[in-house]
């Protein structure tokens, strides 16, 4: 990546990279957005030096190429391929879990239990690796200041009352979760940037951003172009940073979506060819197709009757469109014992998801 500090590349003598601090010239990114008159100026070596640093900046910014094997070789050695949700039929169906080194979305409306689902598995982040945890600590990214260390507290005590018996122990479960408040883009897309070190410094085994909707939507109006393009631009750098960490780090990343109405048009699956028909309206995962394809697992969390609520399976590049039914209960999100069903999926960025259009009412 262009952000690599130049002091990491081995090839560049000590006088060169006293010679690029001295200039504050700290990145490739410094040194390759100067001309070569600039650096001639600036650091005062021949033309050829300049190139060869140029080349030197260049090849450091370019990716590593890695096989298959390497690939399933360092997951192995980690924690595994798969992030145990204590959902055994989901887990079942994804193979083991949520998937190590990629990013996975929970979408759904509000109250359906994203945070719950999110808080619930930043306890069992926590856990030994025996009962299916990560033996880590959490980075836990609130965005909407919905984050509650009294439900973390909770959920721990009743899920696992043989770990979690004694409010010290308690205690160091809780100072395993890291939290960080962002209330504005700039702040949280800095966060990312800088997000490599404190992985490496806190030991990170999970990274939690909720909701990856939110500030966005707050600052961005889609309804104008220019607004548009930067929304765009900005969830493909968010993008860009969350799989980079999850992928050279090999850790699970889960984020939180919101939802939107769509009107006119919407694909649907009939006689298993695509076709589409007209809508009123209908209710979606937010920030839209491009978005969509930027996370490697998606589940969509919706309302059924009364307290029951459904995670769907949208996308996954090993299960199929498959259903659960849940609850939320003390200790946490509760699957059902019904076990999973399979629903006729379509395309992830327009899966009609189920709302409550109105509240409860009783007479009195």
């Amino acid at each position: 990546m262009s952000s690599k500090k130049i002091r990491r590349i081995r090839s560049l003598s000590v006088d060169v990279v006293e010679r690029l601090t001295k200039n504050n010239l700290i990145t490739c990114k410094d040194v390759l957005s100067r001309s070569d008159l600039e650096l001639l100026k600036l650091l005062g070596f021949g033309i050829f030096t300049i190139h060869n640093l140029r080349q030197q900046c260049s090849l450091a910014c370019v990716p590593v190429c890695t096989t298959g094997f390497e690939l399933l070789t360092k997951r192995n050695q980690g924690n595994g391929q798969f992030f145990q949700t204590s959902l055994h039929g989901l887990d079942h169906v994804l193979h083991g879990g949520i998937p190590i080194g990629t990013v996975t979305e929970i979408a759904g409306p509000s109250g359906c239990g994203k945070t719950q689902f999110c808080t619930m598995l930043s306890v069992q982040a926590t856990l030994p690796g025996n009962r299916g945890g990560l033996e880590g600590k959490v980075l836990y990214m609130d965005t909407e200041s919905a984050f509650s260390a009294e439900r973390l507290v909770e959920i721990a005590q009743h899920k696992f009352p043989d770990l979690y018996n004694s409010e010290e122990d308690l205690y160091r479960m809780a100072e395993n979760v890291l939290v960080d408040n962002h209330q504005t883009c700039a702040s949280l897309i800095k966060k990312l940037e800088s997000l490599e070190e404190e992985v490496i410094t806190h030991r990170i085994r999970l990274v939690i951003v909720d909701s990856i909707a939110s500030l966005v939507r707050t600052e961005f109006s889609s309804s104008a172009g220019s607004n548009l393009v930067q929304r765009t631009n900005f969830l493909s750098r968010q993008a860009a940073l969350l799989k980079y960490i999850a992928e050279v780090f090999c850790i699970p990343v889960i984020v939180t979506n919101q939802i939107t109405t769509r009107f006119g048009r919407r694909a649907t699956e009939q006689d298993e060819e695509e076709t589409t028909e007209i809508s009123d309206g209908y209710v979606t995962v937010a920030l839209g197709n491009t978005w969509s394809h930027n996370v490697n697992t998606r589940l969509i969390l919706q309302y059924l009757v009364g307290e029951k609520r459904q995670v769907l399976v949208a996308k996954s590049p090993v299960a199929p469109f498959t259903a659960f039914n849940y609850t939320i209960q003390k200790d946490g999100i509760v699957q059902d014992e019904e076990g999973a069903g399979l629903y006729a999926g379509t395309d992830p960025g327009v899966q009609q998801i189920n709302v409550r259009t109105s509240l409860p009412f009783y007479n009195t």
